[in-house]
């Protein structure tokens, strides 16, 4: 095991009342003395994480847009011939008996008529989004952990997101369009990653819950933002949204450029002792009085010029691929439900815009039971408890007849819920069963596997509408499939970070041993 030596002394810290080993006591361990420094929550830390986590909101405009920039406008009969109604089919009627409700530019599918075009086409754009998100993690997984470090990871990856969204506003074609958005998803793909991991490295153990919902409760607030923003220019051309939603994402991008301190922990593991010391220094609540030492810090990631050696390292242990693999596959699951049902809410028969807000505000209460009770909550139950949940109801929604029609939005909204909670404990799960030099690693790949589900999702939905095969019960039996892997991983509420793999390692063998 790599030995830490101390970073920072503080000389009336109590003596805990049992007595460590020598080495113990004159080399205490890398988490035990970052605790010291962050252990209380102050205000630094709180705006610091909140600067952080206010990436969430782009994030989640970019993710969703699409529910209304793509979406099927409504049409009505413009003439008074018997075979044109509400339940004809567009495509079999002639072009001079219908024409659509709003200008035909408040939507892809009007403006480039699109409207007899197969699911693959018209899903094409959401699904080139996610199939970027995909390849973006894979490739870009490693760079926070690695060479980037988790502040620059965050800025280049809003930066370019933001300014490929711009570009989206230029598209001439439903293939140029598809490609942007294909490199808006390569761009976006480690956003979230970046944010919720620097966001808990910022504190202690006893608030990383807490201030790691923070960042789910900014996605909600970016998701609210889109059917808000989509009414207001439900008149105006596509093309709007992606301007309200891209120029904030740039201006916000040079915010963390300027004000977002780089994790401590990632400095200390990477060996830029100095750096770490001004961070927790800054950081730091201001009635602490620190003397500094002389740091002898051995790195876990000597391979410094290969920037998948995380990913290696992940593949060697074979407890740690394990694990890895087991989060993964409930990502699957959870991201086609949680991706999925605000791209397939145009297939209820309910508003468009009051669904999605509706899908939006479920995250509200979401987050808020995940803040609340994360400290309480035992992460593999809940996980195997709101898995279950979700695809028992996303099955129902499904079900034919008159009265469940009526209950379709709120059975939907339940199967939403339960996976948004799903979502981020998995995620607060994840980072917990990993120590820091590949925990961002680790938390991207997961992420990954969540936009893995969510590639299929567009395709799913838009079958639905053409050929009327029901993906909320795939959606079901999914997610609901997936989330039994939930019992094959290990607990760990209330259980110490550590930062690097042979410490996890010990810890494993300890848990195996029974000691």
């Amino acid at each position: 095991m790599a030995d830490s030596t101390p970073l920072l002394y503080q000389p009336n810290s109590v003596k805990s009342e049992s007595t460590p080993p020598p080495l113990e006591k004159h080399h205490p361990s890398l988490d035990s003395t970052i605790e010291r420094c962050i252990g209380d929550f102050g205000w630094a830390q709180f705006l610091q994480a909140l600067l952080v986590s206010s990436a969430w909101i782009f994030d989640a405009q970019q993710t969703f847009i699409t529910v209304f920039t793509d979406a099927h406008p409504a049409w009505h009969c413009t003439s008074n011939q018997l075979d044109c109604n509400s339940a004809s089919n567009i495509c079999n009627l002639p072009k001079n008996s219908w024409a659509w409700n709003f200008p035909a530019y408040t939507s892809i599918i009007s403006e480039w008529n699109l409207e007899c075009a197969t699911s693959i086409i018209t899903g094409l754009p959401a699904s080139s989004f996610f199939l970027g998100c995909l390849v973006g993690g894979l490739v870009l997984a490693t760079l926070a952990d690695s060479s980037l470090g988790r502040k620059n990871m965050l800025f280049l990856s809003c930066l370019t997101m933001s300014l490929s969204s711009f570009l989206t506003v230029f598209s001439t074609n439903i293939w140029v369009y598809s490609a942007l958005k294909l490199v808006c998803g390569f761009c976006r793909a480690t956003i979230g990653t970046s944010a919720l991991v620097l966001t808990i490295e910022l504190v202690g153990k006893r608030w990383r819950g807490q201030v790691g919902v923070i960042g789910f409760f900014c996605f909600t607030i970016g998701f609210l933002s889109l059917p808000a923003i989509a009414y207001l220019n439900r008149l105006s051309s596509w093309r709007s949204l992606y301007l309200w939603t891209s120029i904030p994402g740039i201006l916000y991008s040079l915010l963390v450029q300027f004000f977002v301190r780089e994790s401590p922990r990632w400095l200390l593991v990477r060996g830029r002792k100095e750096e770490a010391v001004a961070t927790l220094k800054s950081i730091a609540p201001p009635n602490h009085s620190w003397s500094f030492s002389e740091v002898s810090f051995e790195q876990e990631m000597s391979n410094n010029g290969n920037v998948y050696s995380t990913i290696k390292m992940l593949v060697q242990k074979r407890w740690a691929f394990r694990r890895l693999l087991l989060v993964m596959v409930i990502g699957f699951g959870i991201g086609m439900v949680y991706y999925g049902m605000p791209l397939g809410l145009g297939n209820l028969s309910f508003n468009l815009y009051l669904s999605v807000t509706l899908n939006a505000l479920s995250e509200i209460p979401s987050s808020m039971f995940t803040i609340l009770l994360i400290g309480k909550l035992n992460r593999k139950l809940s996980v195997l408890a709101f898995t279950s949940l979700s695809g028992i109801f996303s099955i129902m929604c499904a079900l034919k007849g008159e009265v469940w029609t009526r209950l379709q939005i709120a059975l939907e909204l339940v199967s939403f819920f339960s996976a948004c909670t799903a979502f981020s404990i998995l995620l607060i799960f994840t980072i917990e069963l990993f120590p820091t030099c590949v925990r961002n690693s680790a938390t991207s790949l997961v992420r990954q596997a969540i936009v893995f589900g969510g590639v299929f999702s567009p395709m799913l939905v838009a079958a639905e509408r053409r050929d009327g095969i029901s993906s909320f019960v795939v959606f079901g039996l999914v997610i609901g499939c997936c989330g039994l892997f939930a019992v094959c991983l290990p607990e760990t509420r209330g259980r110490t970070l550590f930062d690097t793999m042979d410490e996890e390692e010990h810890k494993v063998k300890a848990a195996c041993n029974g000691v």
